[in-house]
């Protein structure tokens, strides 16, 4: 897609990214870096939607007719080897969808999982040294498409460096043929800023990026929409109060002093399903707030983590019940239990 391409989306689509729930500045960022052909990374933490957001992105790719290589050439700018070689190639019609390629950031990735490596078995057929042994990696499978880097900050030294040429130039040369081969992409890189277990970031691979900041739902509104919109559904009522009581524990713990780390949005959606399924197994019609405290410990043990003064006097178990039995007192729990008392009351269902 080019430029103009992308910027005339932008001009004439009121909302271009309709996978998600608010997020307005951050929608209004995404789409300036993007008009230019920025390279992007997205800062925030886990189960946010950040992975949905570039997924969006790759929606936006018009179809395009594509040779049916493993660097989707274009029939008029052939890229790869064997669509230079003139040999005829059948093309196909790939959707935007399927030109998005997902890479998962970690310290064992090397380049040759980014950029290809030689297939030993061909290199015995073909010559060690024959284009016909390269095996493209997953950086040319992007070609034409968006290239999806999650946790950038995860990967060693070695693999940022080798970014660099290709960010910046959108070329990538194969150091053993000494050849270069152009890559197109939209690049959309993934950080958790609160994330220690990662490596340094170097400035010159940062200076060829814009950084933009994705956050926790703005309201509890939107939230309860998120929920409400991702989430899988039984069979079983979940009323607006227990769906307000859920949501609105979840997003107290995320403003409680005494945590380190706090649950995502993903931790809502788990509690909401979880409660569906645990008034099933006991023949409910109805979830309730007890449905609702007893899979807290499960959903939300794992994902938040105590500050060092509070995890000495207390198990993450023991602070769980604690919050949990003030938030149902003095809460919106409290709330929930008056309002289902009132329904009960009124011979309402």
């Amino acid at each position: 897609m080019t430029l103009t391409q992308m910027q005339k989306i932008f001009l004439t689509e009121k909302d271009i990214l309709p996978d998600i729930i608010g997020q307005d500045k951050l929608k209004e960022e995404l789409k300036s870096a993007l008009a230019m052909g920025r390279n992007i990374v997205i800062l925030g933490p886990p189960g946010i939607g950040k992975t949905t957001l570039a997924k969006n992105v790759a929606k936006l790719l018009p179809d395009v007719e594509v040779n049916d290589c493993l660097y989707h050439c274009l029939p008029k700018q052939p890229v790869c080897p064997q669509c230079q070689s003139g040999k005829k190639t059948k093309t196909k019609i790939s959707k935007g969808t399927e030109r998005f390629i997902r890479i998962q950031g970690s310290p064992d990735l090397t380049v040759e999982d980014l950029f290809g490596d030689i297939d030993p078995i061909k290199a015995l057929e073909f010559g060690p040294l024959s284009m016909e042994a390269f095996t493209p990696g997953k950086i040319f499978k992007a070609n034409n498409g968006v290239l999806f880097f999650d946790e950038l900050n995860r990967c060693p030294e070695k693999l940022q460096n080798a970014l660099l040429q290709v960010l910046q130039e959108h070329i990538v040369t194969i150091g053993t043929y000494d050849i270069d081969f152009p890559a197109q992409f939209i690049f959309i890189a993934t950080m958790n800023p609160q994330d220690s277990n990662t490596e340094r970031l170097s400035d010159v691979l940062l200076d060829r990026m814009d950084m933009l900041t994705m956050a926790y739902p703005e309201t509890m509104e939107l939230e309860e929409e998120i929920v409400l919109e991702k989430s899988h559904k039984l069979m079983v009522t979940v009323p607006s109060n227990i769906l307000r009581y859920i949501t609105g524990f979840v997003r107290e713990l995320r403003e409680n002093k005494n945590l380190e780390k706090v649950p995502s949005v993903r931790a809502t959606i788990g509690i909401y399903e979880r409660a569906q399924s645990t008034a099933l197994l006991h023949n409910r019609e109805e979830v309730a707030i007890d449905d609702v405290r007893a899979v807290i410990p499960s959903v939300i043990s794992h994902r938040i983590k105590l500050k060092p003064s509070i995890r000495y006097l207390q198990s993450t178990q023991q602070f769980l019940e604690k919050e949990v039995e003030e938030y149902t007192e003095h809460g919106l729990g409290k709330q929930a239990k008056e309002q289902r008392s009132f329904d009960e009351d009124d011979g309402s269902p």
